[in-house]
């Protein structure tokens, strides 16, 4: 277990963390707009060095960042993990002009990135994308023009760039798209705000034959499924551990209140029914963060198993957070649902995770067919003597009726 174990300086740099999250980001974060990039705030960020180490981190030490960020401000997490999903394909992906124009700002906490691949028909089933990447027939030809929607984007439309995900024809399903690096200000590209339950801008795109070409791709023709899943599978894991701060903040400011909230001649906590409540909430919390550590300690070995993993660790972390923060809400009472109180905060932030960067289902579909796909390997080898290629089959409850 020694594996899932933080070193005293990584937990000595996460107290550092949430101390400069609570005491210096949170500030910056109240004096913001909702539903609004918080500039001030993103510079704040890059000033620190924090967005820098969102491109030069590991997977373990992007879990940290985003778990201790969230714990004292959640806007600020919010912000940070936005630069680096909509900026993230740059850097992997990108050429040497498109990383030398976008990167530094971004770093700095100068430019806006976002992340463009919902669209109104194409959320979870992220390879029935429908944006057309049509080729241009003016000039020499090697561009493309880009008309449809997307939907439910992050920093939309606010962004200075957009990593757009469209289809141009190579193949049917996933093997049909591309990357594009859409500057804001390009021709027939407009966006509107959604009205939405987060302190971020969430906005729609419209696409009216924008121009794009050879220079703005992000990777090879018809490979931008790829350039998504490689994101994805980065920062599925810190989803996890944001889902982790937002439940140790909760579990942190439970354990102060029932300790100190008097009730029935004694405190909250010295009920059993509460103490056994926080108990299971400490265990739950506990349990969904080794797992992201896990799961992000496997990415940066590059272990054979990594969407798996990262599957099980959003899953969990996020449903366990939503778990937490409701039963925290509930110990409370009241005074929780104020306008204004940290876990009415938690209750509306923690609601998201379990949607974007695929939803709960889509986790579960991804474990089961990567656990399928590995059946083979796991079963036993027959016994001396049997038929060739016999194998136990599933176990079947009694009185179950095979599916057809």
């Amino acid at each position: 277990m020694t594996g899932f174990a933080l070193g005293a300086d990584q937990e000595e740099w996460c107290g550092q963390l949430r101390a400069l999250a609570a005491g210096r980001l949170r500030p910056l974060a109240e004096r913001g707009e909702p539903g609004r990039v918080n500039r001030p705030l993103l510079a704040e960020l890059g000033g620190l060095g924090l967005l820098e180490r969102v491109f030069t981190s590991g997977a373990l030490d992007l879990c940290l960042l985003r778990e201790s960020l969230a714990h004292g401000c959640t806007e600020a997490e919010t912000a940070l993990a936005l630069q680096g999903l909509g900026a993230h394909p740059v850097l992997r992906f990108g050429s040497a002009a498109q990383r030398e124009r976008w990167l530094p700002p971004v770093r700095a906490g100068r430019a806006v990135a976002a992340f463009a691949l919902s669209e109104p028909g194409a959320g979870s089933d992220a390879a029935a994308l429908a944006l057309a990447a049509t080729r241009d027939g003016t000039g020499d030809g090697t561009g493309w023009r880009l008309d449809g929607e997307k939907c439910w984007i992050s920093n939309a439309p606010e962004a200075d760039f957009y990593t757009v995900f469209a289809r141009t024809g190579e193949g049917s399903g996933a093997k049909g798209v591309s990357a594009f690096l859409v500057p804001a200000d390009r021709p027939g590209l407009t966006g509107e705000a959604l009205d939405m339950l987060s302190p971020h801008p969430i906005g729609s795109l419209a696409f009216d034959g924008v121009p794009v070409g050879p220079e703005d791709l992000l990777g090879e023709p018809g490979r931008g499924f790829r350039v998504a899943m490689d994101t994805l599978n980065l920062f599925r894991p810190s989803v996890g551990a944001f889902a982790v701060g937002m439940a140790r903040a909760a579990l942190d400011a439970t354990l102060a209140h029932t300790a100190g909230r008097a009730a029935f001649g004694g405190t909250l906590s010295d009920l059993q029914a509460v103490a056994h409540r926080v108990a299971d909430m400490a265990t739950r919390t506990e349990a969904a963060r080794l797992l992201v550590y896990a799961a992000a300690a496997a990415q940066d070995d590059g272990a054979p198993d990594v969407p798996r993993r990262a599957a099980m660790a959003k899953l969990l972390a996020t449903e366990t957070a939503q778990y937490v923060v409701d039963q925290a809400v509930q110990l409370h009472g009241a005074v929780a649902l104020r306008r204004g109180h940290l876990l009415e905060h938690l209750y509306r932030e923690v609601r998201a995770p379990r949607i974007y960067e695929g939803a709960s289902e889509v986790q579960r579909t991804i474990i089961a067919k990567e656990l399928y796909r590995d059946l083979p390997a796991r079963l036993p080898e027959p016994e001396p003597g049997s038929k060739p290629g016999s194998r136990p089959g599933p176990v079947r409850p009694a009185g179950a009726v095979a599916a057809r």
